[in-house]
């Protein structure tokens, strides 16, 4: 099979490492040459990693290595392409010029994928005559590692598109979720109870970030909100919640945080930046809170900390809500939502089953005592009411 690639960034590289370690010949294309120089490396990096650990042969590796090719033309990528993915900036303009320049050389039965994960595939389909070979395949970062892969149905993607998607996902060794195309799809937008939450209790000095972040991994998540969003990127984090802010309405439960917007001003992105919520060496490794985030950094006088069970309550719970409104708009079914919540975001179980364990009734309670101290972005999902009540 014969894959494209537009983009040589690290989601890019990283798909196309996926994609040749399955055994297929990927053609990569990027506007800038010093990204495909710099995804080149990374590419030939993973796979020699990959080599190093023994997962594969040196043939292997040169093999792989040798079924990719470098094009110059956005045209050259879709050429007698079976699947071709676009991996570029996440601007709505940039992705609709792409794919049409796609769909003008692509043959008529080639799926066309965006790997967006927080713009419309229906609007990036409008411009090409085949929406309905038009899907989204939005993979996680690390791509090489992470298994989840949320199959994003446009308003006009056919059916056989999306069994052709599946089985080629599958194919890569990855695990395939179906969902619509709906803002921030499965776990951007569940997940983003995750670090909100964690913000509002910084913000009204209930926590610290020490404190936040190992009450979270007590819970058997492998990294608090904190330590995520520095990893992610501060902006890129910011970025996401200020799209689903917008994208529902200016809802109450996406405001995004007055903290984040500071630290993005001030250039504090994480570790990228080498300070975020958290201060890092040359080499990644966390040195304690940045300052301004020191234990009882802005802490009235008197204040008594949140006990972690508290901590983890109001995050955990807050999920689950996000879950079963989700799941209530038609986006996925509640067993791929578990499914993509661990593998695509890391939590130990899925917001269903951990409602399941605690008792629908025992949520609804949580939630509604949570609603009354905390205000509406608490307030019960109309799809957990009725289930609950039955």
């Amino acid at each position: 099979m014969i894959v494209g690639v537009v983009g040589a960034g690290t989601m890019g590289a990283g798909i196309a490492q996926v994609c040749l370690a399955a055994g297929h010949a990927v053609r990569l294309h990027d506007a800038s040459r010093e990204a495909v120089e710099r995804g080149s490396a990374r590419i030939a990096e993973g796979l020699g990693r990959l080599m190093t650990r023994g997962h594969i042969s040196v043939d292997d590796r040169d093999d792989a290595l040798a079924r990719l090719t470098i094009v110059a033309a956005l045209s050259e990528v879709a050429l007698g392409a079976d699947v071709v993915i676009e991996a570029a900036l996440e601007n709505l303009d940039t992705k609709q010029s792409i794919f049409a320049a796609l769909d003008a050389a692509a043959t008529p039965g080639a799926l066309l994928a965006t790997n967006t994960s927080s713009l419309s595939v229906s609007a990036i389909a409008a411009v090409t005559a085949r929406p309905g070979r038009v899907l989204g395949l939005h993979f996680f970062i690390p791509a090489p590692l992470m298994a989840l892969v949320e199959v994003v149905a446009g308003e006009r993607t056919d059916a056989a598109t999306m069994l052709a998607a599946d089985a080629f996902v599958t194919g890569l060794g990855k695990r395939p979720v179906a969902c619509i195309d709906a803002p921030g799809f499965i776990v951007n937008r569940i997940n983003r109870s995750f670090t909100l939450e964690a913000l509002r209790m910084l913000e009204a000095a209930e926590a610290g970030i020490e404190a936040v972040d190992a009450a979270v991994v007590a819970g058997g998540f492998p990294m608090g909100p904190f330590a995520l969003m520095d990893l992610v990127g501060i902006d890129v984090n910011l970025a996401v919640a200020h799209s689903l802010h917008e994208a529902f309405g200016r809802a109450v439960r996406f405001r995004p945080s007055p903290i984040q917007a500071r630290l993005v001003d001030a250039g504090t992105l994480g570790r990228k930046s080498g300070q975020g919520f958290y201060r890092y060496d040359a080499e990644g490794l966390a040195l304690g809170p940045a300052p301004g985030f020191e234990p009882h950094a802005g802490a009235a006088a008197g204040t008594v900390a949140l006990p972690a069970d508290e901590i983890r309550t109001r995050i955990e719970l807050a999920i689950v809500n996000e879950a079963y409104r989700a799941a209530g708009d038609g986006v996925a079914t509640p067993p791929d939502i578990d499914l993509a919540m661990r593998l695509g975001a890391g939590h130990p179980v899925g917001p269903f089953a951990r409602a399941a364990a605690l008792g629908l009734r025992r949520v609804v309670a949580e939630l509604r005592r949570l609603e009354h101290l905390h205000g509406e972005r608490f307030r019960v999902a109309p799809a957990l009411w009725n289930v609950a009540a039955i």
